[in-house]
């Protein structure tokens, strides 16, 4: 069964590496045989707030059963890759990520590893409410723009924990040493099971 996935990148660095991975498809039989649809919308969306901005990336995500965070060097520290995280968590989907950093872009060059964006998001699970939090540089602190939830409504398998980063719950690969052409529909799959989808 294909999947709608919602790719979440850092626009201006990784546009052409998210292009790669978003366009793997093409090539495939048909669309069944890639296992996914792209469902994402684009970071460059002209906003007149920050409302705006969250209400589009709201309804960009709609319909999409899972959320792939294309990571690249500079990803972890973008917030509207962590708004479609945080937003993707509430709501149910299937997460994971993808290193990007091994694409060459146009010029032909890749880049190093950024920090993986799953670490640098977590839940802290408080008298049944779960707390969304964020790394800042060094220390951890309340996300502001995603503030809770009633934890009774998550939908993954904490283990037990009351206080886990997503990369503790969702799996990361990387898109050229993990064979991300061969592999992203059955990754796609997984997390869409992984949140019951």
């Amino acid at each position: 069964m294909a999947r709608r996935v919602f790719f979440s990148f850092h626009y201006q660095p990784d546009v052409h590496r998210a292009q790669v991975v978003r366009n793997s498809w093409v090539t495939k039989i048909d669309r069944q045989d890639a296992g996914f649809f792209d469902a994402s919308v684009f970071e460059s969306k002209k906003r007149t707030s920050d409302d705006a901005l969250k209400r589009f990336l709201r309804e960009g995500l709609g319909g999409s059963t899972v959320t792939c965070v294309l990571a690249g060097n500079q990803t972890a520290s973008r917030r509207w890759v962590r708004y479609e995280l945080l937003r993707s968590f509430i709501d149910g989907r299937g997460i994971l990520g993808v290193s990007i950093h091994n694409i060459a872009n146009l010029q032909k060059q890749t880049t190093a590893a950024g920090t993986n964006p799953l670490a640098c998001l977590g839940g802290e699970i408080k008298n049944g409410t779960l707390f969304f939090k964020e790394r800042d540089g060094s220390k951890w602190v309340w996300s502001s723009d995603v503030a809770s939830m009633p934890s009774k409504d998550v939908v993954y398998s904490l283990g037990g924990r009351t206080n886990f980063t997503f990369a503790d719950l969702f799996p990361s690969y990387d898109w050229v040493k993990n064979r991300g052409y061969d592999n992203l529909s059955v990754w796609v799959e997984s997390a869409a099971k992984a949140a019951g989808r």
